[in-house]
């Protein structure tokens, strides 16, 4: 049982933020909720067992809501009686899976502990990523400020309608209305993706802009030696699309001969075992914060993950786009629109053409030119202390 220790009266909030059990999902709201226990704001994170260590390492609060991601998808496997999504084509890929995973599985599972918390503690405010569809139903249920919190591009309106007639029997349930976009909107919206990345036709009215990242740090240093002085190749797979070694294997064969140093991190639970011998000009390792990495780095090739598009973005860096699953084929559609990475859908994935874009965004100065656009976009982006002061005020004053 959670001790709340703020009283009726003080200067002191209480704020919970909810999100999806996932890595991808948690760490897009940790500055901002750093930022309030910085303030002296007592702050609860409300999800699954996955992200405990994430949260209790940086000294917040967990109360666990959820069950863990893998347990939504096995509910989604026994209805399939298969793989969930296999064969889709990557763009039906968020059409399929948010309504079904995140509404249908992820929105029951989390909503009878989410307002178990929230009626316990009644926070001043309700922080939310836009995959946890159970928040909005709480906020409106319990009557408590709700902040949707994006961590990613905003969802194309054709699937925002497809997720609100998902959620919408748990609404009318809990004795409420049927809502408009899921609720998403019923409360206030920061959104950290950089104008010119979003969809054109994204609204951005009533949003207020977040910085996605932290700035570069141009003092950052690796924690090893490379292997020589070439430009460096930063190679990831994020925290959830990491699995497929052979991959890592492609890319580091694509470049062995190149005149590039390649640095590749696998993630904490990374096995080397299935890489086959890795190149001379090749570091391999399990896990490097990206703040250590990007300031070193000359271009990058990625998954287009949300967390590292926007920080290799950040730091001015043209890329090569491999997308895997979730939102990645939506990011690196964006990443290609706007001319500022060489995407390679699944299909078009091999030796040649991984060395080739690779050799494009290095040598091609407008993929440069046009990333330092976006950096500098960023860069004019308030950062959580800015936003969190904002915060603060409009709660005190109701």
């Amino acid at each position: 049982m959670l001790t709340v220790v703020s009283q009726p009266g003080s200067d002191r909030l209480r704020v919970v933020f909810a999100c999806t059990p996932q890595t991808g999902h948690l760490m897009p709201l940790l500055p901002l909720a750093t930022q309030f226990a910085a303030a002296g704001d007592e702050v609860i994170f409300a999800s699954g067992p996955a992200v405990a260590d994430a949260v209790i390492d940086r000294g917040l609060q967990l109360r666990r809501v959820c069950p863990d991601l893998d347990d939504w998808f096995a509910v989604l496997r026994s209805r399939t009686h298969g793989l969930p999504g296999d064969g889709l084509a990557p763009e039906r890929v968020e059409g399929y899976f948010l309504p079904r995973l995140f509404a249908e599985i992820g929105l029951p599972s989390m909503v009878e502990e989410l307002t178990a918390l929230v009626r316990e503690v009644r926070p001043d405010l309700l922080i939310f990523e836009p995959y946890a569809l159970a928040a909005p139903l709480v906020a409106a249920s319990c009557g408590v400020s709700s902040v949707q919190h994006t961590i990613g591009l905003r969802m194309d309106q054709s699937i925002v309608d497809l997720v609100n007639d998902a959620v919408t029997p748990a609404w009318r349930l809990a004795g409420l209305n049927s809502p408009v976009a899921a609720g998403l909107f019923d409360g206030s919206t920061l959104g950290i993706c950089p104008p010119s990345l979003d969809w054109p036709d994204a609204s951005t009215a009533g949003v207020q802009p977040l910085s996605p990242t932290v700035l570069p740090d141009a003092d950052a240093s690796l924690p090893f030696e490379l292997p020589s002085e070439h430009p460096l190749v930063y190679l990831t797979l994020g925290t959830f699309s990491n699995t497929d070694i052979s991959l890592f294997g492609l890319v580091l064969r694509a470049l062995a001969d190149e005149p590039v140093t390649v640095l590749a991190t696998l993630g904490n639970d990374g096995d080397t075992s299935g890489l086959g011998e890795v190149p001379d000009n090749a570091v391999v390792v399990g896990y490097v914060p990206q703040a250590q990495v990007l300031p070193h780095c000359a271009a990058v090739v990625h998954h287009a993950g949300a967390g590292t598009t926007f920080g290799l973005l950040a730091h001015g860096l043209p890329s090569v786009a491999l997308p895997q699953s979730a939102d990645n084929f939506s990011m690196g559609r964006r990443l290609s629109d706007i001319g500022v990475a060489k995407v390679l859908m699944p299909g078009q994935v091999d030796e040649s053409s991984v060395r080739e874009s690779v050799r494009a965004v290095l040598t091609d100065p407008e993929y440069r030119r046009r990333v330092e656009l976006v950096a500098d976009e960023i860069a004019a982006m308030p950062g959580p202390q800015e936003i969190v002061d904002s915060l603060r005020r409009n709660a005190r004053s109701r």
